[in-house]
C-alpha cells in the first residue's frame, strides 16, 4: 500500500519537475520519499524528463538533454555566451558536485548511458570534449582540452590558451579515480585507465594503461570481463 502511495505521489509531482524555479519545487516534493544520492537515479530512469536535483545549476541556452538523464546534487553546468553546445544523451548520469564548463571554441558531448561519478570536472575551452556511449568515469576525473601558456615576461593570467586538439573518449572507456585527460588525447574503445593517471597522449582500443604520463601495460583479455555485466 505504501509503495503504491509513493508512486502516485511521485508521479503527480514529476509531471511538473524541471530546471525552472517551480520545477525545482516539484522535484523536491517528488523526491521526498526517497533516500538521497544514487537512490534517486531510479526517478530519472522511470520518467522520460529525467531527474534534475533542486540544488543543481544549469546555465546556458544551448544545453540539450536527452531522455532519462540524471543530474545530481550541486552539479553545475555552465555555458558561457561564446561557448558551444552541451549535449547529454539518453540515460546520462552526472553525480554530485560535477562541473561542466564550456567557453570559446569548446563544446561537450556525452554519449548514451555514460556515468560521471562525484566531483568530476570538464572544462571545454578552445577544443571540444567528446565522451562516447557506456563510459564509466570514476570520481574526481578531469578533462582539459587546452594548455595554458607559460612564456616568461608575461603574467600567467594573461597567457594565451593553446591546444593540441580535442579530447575524445570512444565507447565503453573506464577511467579510474582521479584520472586527468589533457588536450589532443583520444582514448580507444574499451580501454581502462588506472586511478591517478595523467593521460597526455592517445591510447589505443582495448588496453589497460596506468601512470603519469599514462602508458599501456597490457591488452585487455577475457579474464578482465566482469562476470556480472559480461564486460
Amino acid at each position: 500500500m505504501r509503495q503504491h502511495v509513493v508512486r502516485l505521489w511521485t508521479s503527480l509531482w514529476m509531471r511538473y519537475a524541471g530546471p525552472h524555479r517551480l520545477g525545482k519545487v516539484a522535484t523536491w516534493l517528488a523526491a521526498l520519499p526517497y533516500a538521497p544520492y544514487k537512490a534517486r537515479v531510479g526517478l530519472a530512469h522511470r520518467y522520460p524528463q529525467g531527474y534534475i536535483a533542486p540544488s543543481a545549476q544549469l546555465n546556458g541556452r544551448r544545453i540539450r538533454r536527452g531522455r532519462h538523464v540524471f543530474i545530481g546534487d550541486e552539479v553545475v553546468i555552465y555555458q558561457r555566451q561564446d561557448g558551444g553546445p552541451i549535449e547529454l544523451a539518453d540515460y546520462v548520469e552526472l553525480h554530485r558536485d560535477t562541473i561542466i564548463e564550456c567557453g570559446r571554441g569548446g563544446s561537450v558531448v556525452i554519449g548514451e548511458r555514460t556515468g560521471l561519478q562525484p566531483r568530476c570536472q570538464l572544462s571545454a575551452y578552445v577544443e571540444p570534449i567528446v565522451i562516447g556511449r557506456g563510459c564509466q568515469i570514476a570520481p574526481q576525473c578531469a578533462f582539459y582540452p587546452y594548455d595554458h601558456g607559460t612564456a616568461s615576461g608575461q603574467p600567467i593570467g594573461m597567457q594565451p590558451l593553446t591546444s593540441k586538439g580535442p579530447i575524445v573518449l570512444e565507447d565503453d572507456v573506464w577511467l579510474g579515480y582521479g584520472v586527468v585527460v589533457l588536450s589532443g588525447v583520444t582514448i580507444g574503445s574499451g580501454t581502462v585507465v588506472g586511478a591517478g593517471s595523467v593521460v597526455t597522449k592517445s591510447l589505443p582500443a582495448g588496453v589497460i594503461a596506468v601512470g603519469a604520463p599514462a602508458r599501456v601495460v597490457r591488452e585487455r583479455t577475457a579474464l578482465d570481463i566482469d562476470p556480472i555485466t559480461m564486460r
